[in-house]
C-alpha cells in the first residue's frame, strides 16, 4: 500500500498566540482538511526565514501549498506606493512575505507540484516580478463586492474559466461560482504566468504557469477564492485538492 503524499502547508502567523502569547503560527482547519480528503498528508513547517530549513521542507515534501492571510507588503511591488493607499492595507507579517518569497524560490529549483490559494496566489505573482493592486475598492471601482468575508463559505459571483486552461480540465467547466475575501489582487501579471480565469469585472481569479514556462513545475495552479471552504456546497472544487494531491503524489513516485 503506497503512502500518502506529503504536503507542505504554509499557515498565517500571530504576533500573540494563544499560549503564552508568543508570535505563532494559524492555520485554518478546511485547509489541512481538504488534503487529508483528497489523499494527502499535511505538513505545517514553523514560519522561520531559513534557507536551509525551507529547503529541507521542500525536499521531503512532495507538494507545496500556500494559503491565504494577511496582506503582502505594499514595498515588495510597489515601494513609491501613496501614503494614503498603504494605509489601507491590513496588518502584514515581513518575515511570513520573506519565508513564502524564499519557499517560492525553492519549489522552482526542486521543481515540487504548486497549489496557492488567495494570497499565496498574490505572492507567487510578486515574487515572479508582478504587482497588485492594493486596494481593489479605490482602485478598481466595480459592481462586485471582493470583501465578503461575511460569505467565507458561500457562492458571492462566478467567473469564467478559459479554454484549454489546467484549471479548466479539472473542473470540466467553463463557468463557477466562488467565494470572495479578498481587499487585493493581482494587477500586472508576471511575464512567466498567465490569466486563467477572470471575474465578471476583469478581476484575475486564476492563474497557470505561461505555455513556454509550463515545464518548470510538473502542476500549477493559483486561485484567488478559497475553495477549501467550498467543498460542502460546491463539491466540484474539491477536484482542485483532488489534482494537486495526485500530481503530488505522481512526482513523488517518478522521482
Amino acid at each position: 500500500m503506497k503512502t500518502a503524499p506529503l504536503i507542505l502547508v504554509t499557515a498565517s502567523t500571530q504576533r500573540n498566540g494563544a499560549e503564552f502569547y508568543d508570535y505563532s503560527i494559524s492555520l485554518s482547519d478546511p485547509y489541512t482538511k481538504a488534503v487529508i480528503s483528497a489523499g494527502g498528508l499535511p505538513c505545517v513547517p514553523p514560519c522561520m526565514a531559513e534557507p536551509k530549513l525551507i529547503a529541507e521542507y521542500v525536499r521531503r515534501c512532495d507538494g507545496i501549498m500556500i494559503t491565504g492571510g494577511d496582506d503582502i507588503q505594499p514595498e515588495l511591488y510597489n515601494p513609491k506606493v501613496p501614503k494614503p493607499l498603504k494605509s489601507t492595507c491590513g496588518e502584514h507579517d515581513p518575515v511570513r512575505d520573506l519565508f513564502e518569497t524564499i519557499l517560492i524560490q525553492e519549489v522552482f529549483l526542486q521543481r515540487k507540484p504548486l497549489l496557492v490559494i488567495c494570497r499565496g496566489m498574490q505572492m507567487l505573482n510578486v515574487c515572479l516580478g508582478g504587482t497588485l493592486i492594493t486596494d481593489l475598492p479605490t482602485q478598481r471601482a466595480s459592481s462586485l463586492n471582493h470583501g465578503r468575508l461575511d460569505l467565507k463559505d458561500k457562492i458571492v459571483h462566478e467567473i469564467d474559466l478559459h479554454a484549454g486552461a489546467l484549471m479548466t480540465s479539472v473542473l470540466g467547466l467553463s463557468r463557477i461560482g466562488v467565494n470572495s475575501s479578498h481587499h487585493q489582487a493581482i494587477d500586472i501579471l508576471a511575464d512567466s504566468l498567465k490569466v486563467t480565469a477572470v471575474a465578471d469585472d476583469g478581476v484575475i481569479e486564476a492563474i497557470e504557469l505561461s505555455d513556454g514556462e509550463r515545464s518548470r513545475l510538473p502542476y500549477m495552479i493559483g486561485v484567488q477564492y478559497h475553495p477549501e471552504r467550498l467543498l460542502e456546497t460546491e463539491p466540484i472544487h474539491f477536484e482542485l485538492f483532488r489534482s494537486f494531491t495526485a500530481a503530488s503524489a505522481l512526482y513523488r513516485d517518478n522521482k
